[in-house]
């Protein structure tokens, strides 16, 4: 069985536990406020009883967050771009907007939904009745290449050539400003922030928390208080083009989570209906897992980033 996640820490500020608890863990006051009725929170030595009450900074806490139920997805008739298919995978060309598996808040309509009811049910079974056949991810408003595994020894294959960062994989990027240099290398440690638990960060190279990260970044184009860049990924850390970007000060444009889009481009990308990161997976390369056939795949910048770049590019 499945144990429950355990979060621990001291209270930082004093006040109403679900208000300081929501405001130290990233959870949500409902969310907390639910925890406390199923007796899941202790504040100091006790059991917390009732979400107004007030605690102290200084004070110890732990919160035990159960195990996620299972999403059994079921399959759904979603229009799917196939680059490649046969036996053992699948490539796909992902629009912007379209979540990869289900989770919370996303219980269908993903990409795991449509892959399902393409491919007859028959994904690697290794990620669970959740994430059927999914190796690895690019977010909801990112487009691009994604490579699905719809047998075992080609999940466990693909798995291990990500771990050994023997992928291929190039992102073609629009950031704010002109990075100078260049070109160059961002690397640094990748983790949820101290201050906000759902967004990453790049963390000090001495902390024990996080993961190495490599990003090599090329300025492809000059543009109108904004670039196109090129980011080759050594590593897949979540958000990891978007977090080293912004790091140097070149957020991506549109992205709502990292980005500031510089003031002379807010008019621009509000007549555009521009509402989401300028970022493409465009090509992915790997070794077939099964029949060891070195596989290249390209995909063209979606309309949307096109008609940016050329609106900045006037």
């Amino acid at each position: 069985m499945t144990q429950p996640e355990t979060l621990t820490g001291i209270l930082t500020s004093d006040g109403r536990i679900d208000k300081v608890l929501a405001e130290e863990t990233g959870l949500s006051r409902e969310r907390v406020k639910a925890l406390i009725g199923d007796g899941a929170v202790t504040v100091g030595s006790a059991v917390a009883k009732s979400a107004s009450a007030k605690v102290s900074s200084g004070t110890a806490y732990s919160i035990a967050l159960p195990p996620p139920a299972p999403l059994a997805a079921q399959p759904q008739d979603i229009p799917l771009s196939v680059v490649f298919e046969d036996e053992h995978l699948i490539v796909v060309d992902k629009p912007a907007g379209l979540v990869v598996h289900p989770a919370a808040g996303n219980p269908d309509g993903t990409l795991v939904n449509a892959l399902l009811h393409h491919c007859t049910g028959q994904l690697s079974g290794i990620g669970g009745v959740a994430r059927p056949g999914i190796v690895h991810r690019i977010d909801k408003d990112t487009s691009g290449l994604l490579v699905v595994a719809k047998s075992d020894a080609a999940h466990e294959g693909l798995t291990k050539q990500f771990v050994d960062h023997s992928i291929h994989r190039r992102y073609l990027s629009v950031a704010g400003g002109q990075p100078n240099p260049a070109e160059g290398t961002i690397t640094g440690r990748l983790g949820r922030s101290d201050s906000n638990r759902k967004k990453m960060a790049v963390l000090p190279d001495e902390s024990s928390r996080g993961k190495h990260a490599v990003t090599h970044y090329r300025t492809i184009r000059r543009l109108n208080h904004a670039a196109l860049v090129e980011c080759r990924l050594e590593t897949g850390r979540t958000h990891q083009v978007r977090v080293h970007l912004a790091s140097i000060g070149h957020a991506l444009l549109g992205d709502p989570v990292y980005g500031r889009t510089p003031a002379p481009l807010r008019p621009v990308l509000k007549e555009l209906g521009f509402a989401r990161q300028a970022l493409h997976a465009a090509t992915l390369g790997f070794v077939h897992p099964v029949t060891g056939e070195d596989c290249w795949f390209e995909s063209e910048l979606p309309r949307d980033m096109a008609e940016l770049i050329d609106e900045l590019a006037r």
